[in-house]
C-alpha cells in the first residue's frame, strides 16, 4: 500500500487482530487472551459462529485426552500415517503433521477452561479401505450448551440452519457448533484482554516496512484503522458465497446452494491477495450432494436410508452411502464427462412413504405440494412413466433397477462397493445400505451439487503464517480455517477435519504471535 508509520492513524491498538469469528477465529482469539495478549475479534456480519454455527461441531483430533477417557488406543503414527495416505503429497508433509499432532495438546489446553467442555461421537474416518482408517473414528463435539447460559451474548450467535434459513425456533439447548460457539464466546467473556466487533468487515490489510501492521475495517460508525503489534490473523471462512470469486478462480457450483452463512465472502482473503500473499487450492471446496428445494437451492444432504443417483442415461454413477465430499467428487466428474446435466435424480421406492429417504437436507423441507409443483418430485406406478417424468432412457432405468435389486439381494455391490466401508453403515437407525427398488409407486427427487464452503485460501506455513509467492513469510500475517488453503488438499479425511484445523492451526499462530513477543523482550 506504500503506506508508512507517519502517516497511519490508527484508531485502535491491539497485539492481535483476528479477522472472523467461527470455531478457529474464536480459538485463536482465546488463545492469544490466555497468553496475556490484547486481542481485538472483527466479524463481518450480525452474528458470531460462521460456517461452525451451522455445524455439528465435530473436531478431527486424534489420541486427544477425551477420546483417551474413553478407551481409544490410537496412535498419532497411525493417524498421521492414514492422514498422508488419503492426502498424499498435495500438501507439505510437515502441515500434515502439524495438523495431526497438534490436536491433542490443543484440547488437553482448551479442556482447562471450565467453559470447555467436549465429548466423544463415534464417526468412521471418510476413507475406510485406506491404512490406519478408524471405524469409529478419530472425532469429538462439545458437549451441549444450555442457551441461556450465554445471557447478553444469546443474541449474538449465529442461529442454526433450520432457524437461520428456515422457521425453525431458536433452540434451547446448543449442540454442535451452536454449543462450540457457545463455550469459546464464554471462555472469551472472561477475559478482560479481548474486544469482539460484529458488522465489521476487514477492507485492507496495512504492510509497514515489509510486517503486516493492522488492518482497515469498515464498521457501523465508519472506516476504523486497527493496529496489530503482533500479528492478524484471517480465519474468517471461505469466499463460497461470492459468486465473482468462484468464477474467477473456477469454483464449480452455485454461491447460492453453499451451506457457508452470508458473509463468507472472501474478502480478507481479497485483502492479503492484495499484500502478495500466495493462495493454494482455490478451485476446491468441500463438496456433498444436494437436495434440490422450490426455491431453485440445492442443499448439503446427507444419510440415505435408500433409494439410488442416476445421471442423465438413467445410470448410477456413485456410492449412494460414500462420504458426502466423495459422493460431491463423483457427481463433479459425471459432470465433466457429460453424464449428468442438473439436476440428476435419486430413484427409491414408496417402502417409507413419498418423501426421499435422506435424514438431513440441510435446511427443512417444504410442504410436498412444493416439491410436486416445481417438477422436483415425480411419483409413477411403473418405472417406465417414472423415465418418461424424469427425461431418461426408461430401459436404461429399469435395467437399472433391476441391477441394483440384485445387489440388494445378494448383500454385494459389484459397481460400487457400496456398503463395504464402514461409513457406508453408519446412518443412524439404518444400517443396511442396499434397500431394494421394488413397491410401487416409484419416486424420483431432484438432486444438485452443494457444499460446505470452499477450501481454497492462504498459503502457509505449518505455524499458520502466510506465504508470499516467493515461498517467504509475510511478517504478521496469519491465516485458518477456510480462509487458509486446507492441510487436507483435495480430499476430506475425516468428519470435524474442516473444524479441527482451523482451531489448530489458529492455536499455532497465537502461540506463534506470543512467542514472537518474548524473543523480542
Amino acid at each position: 500500500m506504500g503506506w508508512v508509520d507517519s502517516v497511519v492513524e490508527w484508531d485502535l491498538d491491539c497485539d492481535v487482530l483476528v479477522v472472523g469469528s467461527g470455531g478457529g477465529a474464536l480459538t485463536g482469539a482465546y488463545t492469544a487472551a490466555r497468553e496475556g495478549l490484547r486481542v481485538v475479534v472483527v466479524e463481518a456480519t450480525e452474528y458470531f459462529g460462521g460456517t461452525t454455527a451451522y455445524s455439528g461441531g465435530g473436531m478431527w483430533f486424534p489420541g486427544n485426552p477425551v477420546l483417551r477417557r474413553a478407551g481409544d488406543d490410537d496412535t498419532i503414527d497411525d493417524a498421521l500415517a492414514y492422514f498422508a495416505a488419503v492426502v498424499g503429497d498435495r500438501t507439505p508433509a510437515s502441515l500434515q503433521r502439524a495438523f495431526v499432532t497438534a490436536g491433542a495438546p490443543l484440547v488437553e489446553y482448551l479442556e482447562q477452561d471450565e467453559a470447555l467442555r467436549f465429548q466423544v461421537l463415534p464417526w468412521p474416518d471418510y476413507f475406510g479401505k485406506a491404512p490406519h482408517a478408524r471405524a469409529g473414528g478419530r472425532h469429538i463435539i462439545p458437549q451441549p450448551l444450555p442457551a441461556e447460559r450465554l445471557g447478553e451474548l444469546r443474541p449474538a450467535l449465529r442461529p442454526p440452519l433450520g432457524s437461520d434459513r428456515g422457521i425453525e425456533p431458536l433452540p434451547e439447548e446448543l449442540i454442535g457448533g451452536q454449543a462450540l460457539i457457545g463455550r469459546l464466546l464464554l471462555a472469551l467473556r472472561e477475559r478482560t484482554d479481548a474486544e469482539l466487533m460484529l458488522r465489521a468487515r476487514c477492507r485492507e490489510l496495512v504492510r509497514l516496512g515489509g510486517k503486516v501492521a493492522g488492518a482497515v475495517v469498515a464498521t457501523a460508525q465508519g472506516t476504523r484503522r486497527i493496529r496489530a503489534t503482533r500479528g492478524v490473523l484471517i480465519a474468517a471462512g471461505g469466499f463460497e458465497r461470492n459468486a465473482a470469486m468462484r468464477t474467477t478462480f473456477g469454483v464449480p457450483g452455485q454461491a447460492r446452494d453453499s451451506m457457508g452463512p452470508p458473509g463468507n465472502r472472501g474478502a480478507a482473503i481479497e485483502a492479503a491477495i492484495a499484500i502478495g500473499a500466495d493462495t493454494d487450492l482455490m478451485s476446491q471446496a468441500w463438496w456433498s450432494p444436494g437436495l434440490t428445494h422450490p426455491d431453485g437451492s440445492s442443499t448439503f444432504s446427507l444419510w440415505f436410508t435408500g433409494g439410488i443417483l442416476v445421471d442423465r442415461h438413467g445410470r448410477r454413477f456413485t456410492n449412494e452411502s460414500a462420504p458426502y465430499d466423495r459422493l460431491g467428487r463423483d457427481v463433479l466428474a459425471a459432470i465433466g464427462d457429460d453424464r449428468i446435466t442438473l439436476p440428476y435424480w435419486m430413484i427409491y421406492d414408496s417402502r417409507a412413504g413419498l418423501q426421499p429417504p435422506v435424514l438431513f437436507t440441510g435446511i427443512p423441507l417444504a410442504k410436498r405440494q412444493a416439491y410436486l409443483d416445481a417438477g422436483l418430485w415425480h411419483t409413477a406406478d411403473t418405472l417406465e412413466e417414472l423415465a418418461r417424468l424424469i427425461g431418461v432412457p426408461a430401459a436404461d432405468l429399469i435395467a437399472t433397477v433391476e441391477r441394483f435389486n440384485g445387489f440388494a439381494a445378494a448383500g454385494i455391490d459389484e459397481d460400487f462397493g457400496r456398503g463395504s466401508e464402514p461409513y457406508d453403515t453408519s446412518v443412524p437407525g439404518s444400517p443396511n445400505p442396499l434397500v431394494p427398488i421394488e413397491q410401487a409407486p416409484y419416486c424420483a427427487a431432484a438432486f444438485g451439487l452443494s457444499d460446505l464452503g470452499t477450501k481454497g485460501g492462504l498459503r502457509t506455513d505449518a505455524a499458520g503464517r502466510v506465504l508470499d509467492r516467493a515461498g517467504d513469510v509475510i511478517a504478521g500475517l496469519y491465516a485458518a480455517g477456510n480462509s487458509m488453503a486446507a492441510v487436507s488438499g483435495t480430499v476430506y479425511p475425516g468428519g470435524g477435519n474442516p473444524i479441527g484445523a482451523s482451531m489448530v492451526f489458529s492455536h499455532l499462530a497465537a502461540l506463534d504471535m506470543a512467542e514472537a513477543g518474548q524473543e523480542e523482550q
